[in-house]
């Protein structure tokens, strides 16, 4: 049967939400569905990977792979790769997901496909789908030579548990003369309030048009008042208004809200990557001709500074606080 194995990251002591969505849409090859997880804390999410269909679930616990970055794992994942000889391998997109791909290939002379958006089976291989020039052109991709390995975009499935049973579970011990490479000396998690912003329900955006860096705190407080995240463009981030983990597009997060709010951004390809799936799509720019509204549902050619404070009094007066 047709194997599948999808490399998990924790983030903390819990399953990474890309991992899980790179879960489920692994399920939908309707092959036999293995996980590979890393961790010292990999043991106690083995259960979870079941729940997400894991028949199987490789762990290694060694200390080593939260002290360093990507060589050991990649060690690790080679020699596994070549004695159990997978037919895919799926990695989510994420910093630690590509240094360690990247790697893996060079070890094992593999095919990689980046920044997929969807995997499909066909005929006895998989092809993959991706999006290229900041999403305007689609690029398909049929995966070829032995173990091909595809890094999945986030948000491009969304994640569902599959109420599987508890997982076979393979004790993978990491060898003493295993390289380590580089080491993680630091760990810093950004303080937030509210929802995360690449699950949030609501995201407010704001980008160059507010002018000010003093000015995005109208974003805030909007996306506060409707408990939601506050995210960036590139250019508001570069510029160092804000930190980088509000930025939204290409090389920040992707996000996939209900509604989307850009407050002068002008719509770049390289934030609309980002946020073009979206269910609703809200822009105010002065530009009438700005990019951003031919991807929204409802446009506003105005000046975000007008707008904004006007649509904060508007919420007021109406209770939302």
């Amino acid at each position: 049967m047709t194997k599948v194995w999808v490399f998990a990251e924790l983030v903390g002591d819990q399953v990474s939400p890309i991992s899980l969505e790179v879960m489920t849409g692994a399920r939908e090859l309707g092959a036999e569905l293995e996980a590979v997880v890393l961790d010292p804390q990999a043991r106690a999410v083995s259960s979870v990977l079941g729940e997400y269909g894991a028949t199987t679930v490789y762990l290694g616990t060694d200390s080593r792979y939260r002290d360093h970055v990507a060589q050991p794992h990649a060690a690790v994942l080679a020699e596994l790769v070549a004695t159990h000889h997978p037919d895919l391998l799926l990695f989510g997109a994420t910093y630690d997901g590509r240094d360690i791909c990247g790697r893996l290939s060079a070890r094992l002379g593999l095919t990689v496909v980046a920044n997929a958006t969807a995997v499909t089976t066909a005929g006895n291989g998989f092809t993959a789908f991706s999006s290229i020039f900041g999403a305007t052109q689609n690029v398909t991709t049929q995966l070829q030579g032995p173990t091909p390995c595809v890094l999945v975009r986030p948000k491009s499935y969304a994640a569902q548990s599959a109420g599987a049973g508890g997982p076979s579970v393979v004790e993978v011990p990491l060898p003493e003369g295993a390289p380590v490479g580089a080491r993680r000396v630091d760990s810093v998690v950004a303080p937030s309030s509210g929802p995360k912003l690449e699950d949030a329900r609501v995201v407010v955006s704001g980008g160059r048009g507010l002018q000010d860096p003093a000015n995005f705190r109208l974003v805030e407080e909007l996306a506060g008042m409707l408990h939601g995240a506050a995210g960036a463009s590139r250019a508001v981030v570069d510029a160092g208004w804000v930190a980088y983990s509000r930025q939204v597009g290409q090389t920040g997060k992707t996000v996939k809200p209900d509604v989307y709010l850009a407050w002068g951004i002008s719509g770049a390809m390289q934030h609309t990557v980002g946020m073009k799936g979206a269910a609703h799509i809200v822009a105010i720019n002065k530009d009438r001709d700005a990019p951003i509204f031919k991807l929204s549902d409802l446009g506003i050619v105005g000046d975000a500074l007008k707008v904004l404070p006007a649509l904060i009094a508007e919420l007021q007066a109406r209770g939302v606080s």
